[in-house]
């Protein structure tokens, strides 16, 4: 599976971001698929998980404000982050899962990266 990123970019605090993560690869349907970010000087951190049955889990601090989505007719992975803040200010990270548990994505396979910048 190979996975690219898009739509990162500067905003200011409040300002809503929609990332996307286009797949290639077989299987992608079976996936269940994350969104990963990774602060300067720290570890990468899920942000949110969507499995084959399109159940979803967030993260405590993009709850609420955020939305994941799939389309597996189209092997796409879309982020939507509203009310964004200075600290979600990170390099985020499409994943094609190993499995989720509990909503938990284990990391299988990773994009590139794309960078989010949110200024106060």
């Amino acid at each position: 599976v190979q996975l690219l990123e898009s739509g990162g970019g500067s905003v200011q605090s409040g300002g809503s971001l929609r990332l996307s993560c286009a797949a290639s690869g077989v299987g992608y349907g079976g996936y269940c698929m994350g969104w990963f970010r990774q602060f300067p000087g720290k570890e990468r951190e899920g942000v949110a998980s969507i499995d084959g049955d399109f159940v979803t889990t967030y993260a405590d601090s993009v709850k609420g404000r955020s939305t994941i989505s799939r389309d597996n007719a189209k092997n796409t992975l879309s982020l939507q982050i509203n009310s964004l803040k200075p600290e979600d200010t990170a390099m985020y990270y499409c994943v094609a899962c190993q499995y989720c548990l509990n909503g938990h994505c284990k990391p299988g396979y990773w994009g590139q990266g794309t960078q989010v910048t949110v200024s106060s």
